[in-house]
């Protein structure tokens, strides 16, 4: 039986592969947390998976602290770079298959296009940095990995936009939402399924992938989404990212092209709305209980 290692087990995907896990029982499942392995030593990352001896390790830890990112560069570089060139000389070097998650922020923001895996990258802040030298880092050390780049992840676990604005909808009568970046929201569950999808696909592709929902909004437009869906009664104001400062900057336009992924492991990508549909739902049984 093929063991599978989640790292970032308690994050919003890797609480979502633990959710799909029960569906794919012929696979023998670990799920480790920061106590069990530590990005941040890196001393102990091969001695851990020596003890562990994964087949395929799916990569979900990261630093993602954005803002904070600015001023904890050694340790968003840590996590998001050096651990990653660890776990792909690892298994690399052990036969193992690996799938590490990235980020839209590796790109600029100044396409007006849906961007492709061979779109040009060019982060402006530190945690794009970071994530696009682990990028490099991976393929370099292991030529067979497999990357998929994501944006705008939120799930029933975790902290979110969707859950921050469901709980602000209700606390307050108004709100403002910056309404000049655009991109298109992650579904955790759907990102965790498009992985078992590749995993267990009858042939094995390394490279970089895309994988967001279908759809192009801005942060303005998916706040009325979550507005209209949940049933809040809050007026919700687009603003520009002026008036909106934050530590690091925000890539513009961030939309990412699916079809890759799609063609070449036959992934689904369901539409932005109907999956929101769905986490709300679960986001309100999982408060009444």
């Amino acid at each position: 039986m093929k063991k599978i290692l989640v790292t970032g087990a308690n994050g919003q995907l890797g609480s979502e592969l633990r959710e799909l896990s029960v569906h794919y029982s012929q696979f023998e499942w670990v799920f480790a947390d920061r106590s069990v392995l530590d990005l941040s030593d890196l001393e102990s990352i091969s001695n851990t998976l020596n003890v562990i001896q994964p087949h395929i390790i799916i990569n979900c830890a990261a630093y993602t602290a954005v803002d904070k990112a600015e001023a904890e560069t050694e340790l968003a570089d840590v996590l998001n770079h050096q651990a990653v060139a660890v776990m792909a000389q690892w298994s690399a070097s052990h036969a193992c298959r690996l799938i590490h998650i990235s980020t839209d922020y590796v790109f600029d923001g100044n396409s007006s296009t849906a961007l492709d895996e061979e779109a040009p990258t060019a982060p402006i802040n530190v945690y794009g940095q970071t994530k696009l030298s682990g990028e490099q880092a991976c393929l370099r050390e292991n030529t067979e990995a497999i990357i998929i780049r994501t944006s705008w992840v939120y799930s029933r676990f975790g902290n979110n936009f969707v859950k921050t604005m469901s709980r602000l909808m209700q606390e307050r009568d108004q709100l403002s939402v910056v309404n000049d970046q655009i991109g298109s929201p992650t579904y955790a569950a759907d990102l965790a399924q498009a992985i078992m999808t590749i995993i267990t696909h009858t042939h094995w592709q390394s490279g970089i992938y895309h994988f967001s929902n279908e759809g192009k909004i801005s942060w303005y437009e998916f706040a009325l989404a979550i507005q209209e869906i949940g049933g809040f009664d809050c007026l919700v104001n687009g603003i520009p990212s002026s008036d909106y400062p934050t530590p690091a900057k925000r890539p513009h336009y961030s939309l990412l092209d699916k079809s890759k992924i799609a063609t070449t492991f036959g992934v689904v990508v369901p539409g932005y709305r109907e999956s929101l549909k769905t986490c709300i739902e679960l986001i309100r049984i999982n408060s009444c209980n």
